[in-house]
C-alpha cells in the first residue's frame, strides 16, 4: 500500500466525533459500490458523499479532516521512517481475531511496532484489577509462563498490577506478548526503551488504535479494554470489581459468549469474581486449570447470610402460630428497626401477614407449615 493511501485512511481513522463502526460502514459501501470508491476518491470526489448517504454533518466532519492530509502525509512518512506499522481494516495484516471478535466495532487503523506475525497468532488475554492482591499477581504469573510454554501470545493492557505481571512473566518466560495502549504509540518512547530487546527478538508487539501522538487519558483506558478481549481467543481473569474496566470488558464478552475464565477465590476475599462466575464465566484456579463447582458453591457470602437468616425466621415461625415482627427481632437477637423487619418478613413469599385489632402478625402460609416443623426438628 502506498504512503500516499496510508495517509487518506489515517486521516479516515482520525475523522472526529463519528464512531468508528460509522466510519467502516461507510468504508464497507464504498467497496460494494459499482465502482468502487477508493479511500482517495472518499475524500477527493465530494459527488460520492450523496452516493453514500453521508449527512450533513458528516460531510462537514470529513470536509474538515481534509484539511488535516497535509500534516497527516508528513506524520505518515515519520512514522514509516521510524520503524512503526499502519494497518488499515482491509489488509491482509490487519488481526483476523479482531475483525471476528469485535465487527464492524474493530478499529478502522490499527498503529503499530514489532514483530507482525503475533497479529495473528493464537492468544490469550490476561486482565484484572490495577490494585491486584498477591495471589491474583500469583494467578497472572502462572497462566502467563503456561501460556508461554505452549508458544501462545500473552494480550496485556500494559496498566500496572494484573496486566504488567502477565506481560512481564511472559517475557520473562521466553514468551510472546502484544501491549495493547491505552494512549498514542508514539507516545510510548520510554516503554520502546524498557522492552527494546524483546521487540528486536520478535517477542513483543505494540498496538494502538488513538493518534498516533495523543497522550494517555482515562477514555482511551477504557476504549482500549475491548480490544484487549478483542485480540483473544480466551480470557482470563485475575480479579475483578464489581464496577469499572474488568468487570464491563466481562459483561460485553458473555454476552457475546466469549471464552471467559475467572479465578475462583479463596475464603475471605474481596473481590466481584464469584458474581461473574454466576453470571456465566468458567471457574479457574490458581493455574487456570477448571474448577467444578455445585450450586452451593456459586453462593456468594451475602446469598449465605440471607439463607441462613430465612431459615431461622422460618424455624421461629414454625414453632408457633403467628407473632409480631418485633419479637422476632428479639429472638434472632438482631438490632433491625421495627420496619425494616416487617419489610424483609414481607419480602419472603413463605410468609403471609396478619391484621388482628390494629396489630400485624406473621405467620407461615398454611401450606408449609406442616413440611417447615417437620424439616426443622
Amino acid at each position: 500500500m502506498t504512503n500516499q493511501e496510508l495517509t487518506y485512511w489515517v486521516t479516515l481513522a482520525l475523522v472526529p466525533k463519528i464512531w468508528t463502526r460509522r466510519k467502516n460502514e461507510i468504508y464497507v459501501k464504498c467497496f460494494e459500490h459499482n465502482p468502487q470508491i477508493s479511500v482517495i476518491d472518499l475524500f477527493e470526489n465530494r459527488s460520492c458523499w450523496d452516493e453514500l448517504l453521508l449527512t450533513d454533518e458528516e460531510k462537514e466532519l470529513f470536509s474538515a479532516a481534509y484539511e488535516q492530509l497535509p500534516s497527516n502525509s508528513f506524520m505518515v512518512e515519520d512514522m514509516l521512517s521510524q520503524g512503526y506499522d499502519i494497518l488499515p481494516i482491509h489488509c491482509d495484516e490487519y488481526p483476523k481475531i479482531l475483525k471476528k471478535n469485535l465487527g464492524k466495532a474493530a478499529p478502522t487503523v490499527i498503529f503499530i511496532k514489532g514483530n507482525k506475525e503475533l497479529l495473528n497468532e493464537s492468544s490469550i488475554a490476561i486482565v484484572g484489577s490495577r490494585n491486584a492482591d498477591k495471589i491474583s499477581l500469583q494467578f497472572a504469573d502462572n497462566v502467563a509462563k503456561r501460556i508461554s510454554a505452549s508458544n501462545g501470545v500473552v494480550v496485556s493492557g500494559f496498566a500496572k498490577g494484573v496486566d504488567r505481571q502477565a506481560l512481564d512473566s511472559a517475557l520473562e518466560a521466553g514468551g510472546k506478548s502484544i501491549i495493547v495502549l491505552p494512549q498514542g504509540i508514539m507516545t510510548f518512547a520510554s516503554g520502546f526503551k524498557l522492552y527494546y530487546k524483546h521487540i528486536v527478538q520478535g517477542h513483543l508487539l505494540v498496538m494502538s488504535s488513538f493518534a498516533p501522538k495523543a497522550p494517555w487519558s482515562k477514555e482511551f483506558a477504557m476504549a482500549r479494554n475491548p480490544i484487549i478481549y478483542g485480540m483473544a481467543s480466551h480470557i482470563y481473569v485475575a480479579q475483578s470489581d464489581d464496577k469499572g474496566g474488568t468487570w464491563s470488558g466481562v459483561m460485553d464478552g458473555l454476552r457475546k459468549d466469549r471464552a471467559i475464565y475467572v479465578r475462583w477465590p479463596e475464603t475471605g476475599e474481596k473481590n466481584a469474581n464469584v458474581q461473574l462466575i454466576q453470571k456465566g464465566a468458567k471457574a479457574v484456579d490458581i493455574n487456570g486449570n477448571i474448577v467444578n463447582l455445585d450450586s452451593e458453591n456459586l453462593k456468594t457470602e451475602k446469598q449465605k447470610e440471607t439463607e441462613i437468616l430465612n431459615n431461622k425466621i422460618l424455624k421461629i415461625l414454625s414453632s408457633m402460630e403467628s407473632c409480631s415482627s418485633k419479637y422476632i427481632c428479639n429472638l434472632l437477637g438482631i438490632d433491625w428497626s421495627d420496619a425494616k423487619m416487617k419489610k424483609y418478613l414481607e419480602s419472603m413469599p413463605q410468609i403471609e401477614k396478619n391484621k388482628i385489632k390494629s396489630r400485624v402478625y406473621y405467620s407461615l402460609k398454611n401450606s408449609l407449615s406442616n413440611t417447615l416443623a417437620l424439616n426443622f426438628e
